[in-house]
């Protein structure tokens, strides 16, 4: 299958679309989530391996980052503009923060995988191992390994 060679604003458009619907980066159109936050093995239309996805901790970063840090000041702002009494934080706060910092989570998840895809990305020197794990011929880089 030959995949289109994505540059620019086009790359971004890409990532955001596939990641955020939770669509597997190559094709865009096979699921990425076998469950909530469980990604799938491979993808049901293209089979794509998702093996190669570890977004690990990244979307519980962001979404602390980006929705529970503002709503932790919209709350302290509430209690002390108008010092309500505890059951209106059990009513708006907590019910705002849980539902904020948990619905994001896949979509943030799906961003992150597909842009690990769309930009290959892998931490530095591994590419040899990657090889290896996956079974297939590792093409020799000149700085791939230091012992030849």
């Amino acid at each position: 299958m030959s995949e289109p060679v994505l540059e620019g604003r086009a790359k971004f458009d890409w990532i955001v679309h596939c990641g955020w619907k939770g669509l597997c980066p190559r094709c865009g159109e096979g699921k990425m989530f076998s469950r909530f936050l469980k990604l799938a093995e491979t993808c049901p239309n293209c089979g794509l391996d998702y093996r190669f996805a570890a977004p690990d901790d990244g979307p519980a970063f962001f979404s602390l980052c980006i929705i529970a840090f503002p709503l932790i000041f919209f709350v302290v702002w509430l209690q002390v503009a108008f010092d309500p009494p505890f059951w209106v934080h059990l009513v708006t706060s907590f019910p705002l923060l849980a539902f904020g910092c948990i619905f994001p989570l896949q979509p943030i998840k799906g961003w992150l995988v597909a842009s690990q895809y769309v930009n290959k990305a892998q931490e530095a020197g591994t590419e040899h191992l990657w090889a290896q794990l996956h079974g297939r011929a590792a093409e020799k880089a000149p700085l791939d390994r230091a012992d030849d």
